[in-house]
């Protein structure tokens, strides 16, 4: 029998048939000598009997107890970050067959989360080494595509095309940064800097770079928020965040439309929440906005490289915050950011 592999199963199933058959021994032979109470001693052996079994039995379960103790302990360990962490199964029997699996899963999940670090810093390696190599022919070609600009003055369909390279080049200058910067999050080698911030001044920001464009597009932005509120945060990287949101807003928007970028603070939380009145999000792309490249059936956008929301919700969930999205097309999008406040947790 497998169940008695194990050589402490063994021992209490040996221990438990030497008390039955002490028992059995005691109560023939009282029988045999005809004492006068033998029924007596009879029920006094029965229950020396039942005591033993109960002692054994309670041994046997108190040591398989820590046993059982000290292998989650060791799973908690594992589960905690310390890899080395196993659970002792030198014995036989289905239990320590059981610890050996566990052992060989954490063995092999080990073996995964090398794999994937190893397959991250390379696919940052790689990346990083294709954006430095694209960075002189960009260069080269900006100052190409400027000298030509230049000729063309009186050739306006030269001075057109010249005009459209340019916007294709910025456009492969911004994925080649955007690439490199969502690999590095990705592969945890970018340590946020952070301190406490006004998140008024940070918005104030963002703002101020896209004044502009929303001035040439007869668009606005507006600002509501307390300027007393304040973040722990990375400033440069949030941001960043925050500008890809609001650069997204403004990429579905009309002449005359508004970006409002409201913040609020509560008890536990700072919100941030960006809402435009543009054409809105379906319903089928609600939940892969924020996959990279994802490219809506219904987007009328033809510039986006989609990125942009990909990058931004790396940087929040980087700062421990998350992001949330609600739509309706023809009224707008909002986009609601909470950060937990740590030191009200």
């Amino acid at each position: 029998m497998k169940i008695l592999a194990n050589k402490k199963i063994k021992a209490l199933f040996y221990k438990l048939l030497i008390c039955i058959a002490v028992f059995i021994l005691v109560s023939v032979a009282l029988l045999n000598v005809r004492l006068r109470n033998a029924a007596l001693y009879i029920v006094i052996c029965s229950l020396c009997m039942a005591l033993a079994i109960v002692i054994v039995s309670y041994r046997y379960f108190k040591e398989q107890h820590k046993i059982i103790e000290n292998a989650a302990a060791q799973i908690t360990e594992f589960i905690s970050g310390n890899q080395n962490a196993r659970i002792d199964c030198n014995e036989e029997g289905e239990l320590y067959r059981l610890f050996h699996e566990v052992n060989s899963l954490a063995s092999i999940l080990n073996a995964r989360a090398e794999n994937e670090l190893r397959a991250k810093e390379f696919l940052k390696s790689t990346i990083s080494d294709i954006s430095h190599q694209l960075k002189t022919p960009l260069a080269a070609l900006n100052i190409y595509n400027g000298i030509l600009q230049g000729e063309a003055e009186n050739l306006p369909t030269i001075q057109e095309f010249t005009n459209l390279s340019e916007q294709e080049l910025d456009r492969i200058e911004t994925l080649v940064q955007n690439l490199l910067k969502i690999t590095k999050l990705d592969a945890g080698a970018i340590v946020m800097d952070k301190s406490l911030e006004n998140v008024s001044e940070m918005m104030e920001c963002v703002n101020k770079h896209f004044s502009f464009r929303a001035g040439q597009e007869e668009k606005s932005i507006s600002l509501t928020g307390n300027d007393t509120i304040t973040l722990f945060c990375d400033r440069d990287w949030l941001i960043e965040a925050i500008d890809n949101i609001v650069k997204n807003a403004l990429d579905h928007e009309k002449k005359g439309d508004t970006v409002s970028i409201e913040w609020k603070q509560f008890a536990s939380v700072v919100q941030i929440i960006i809402k435009d009145t543009g054409t809105g999000i379906h319903t089928e792309d609600l939940h892969y906005i924020f996959k990279r490249f994802y490219r809506s059936r219904f987007s009328q956008d033809t510039h986006g490289i989609g990125l942009g929301l990909p990058l931004a919700k790396s940087i929040i969930e980087a700062h421990n915050g998350t992001v949330e999205v609600e739509s309706e097309l023809g009224i707008g999008t909002t986009f609601v950011i909470n950060f937990l406040i740590p030191t009200k947790l």
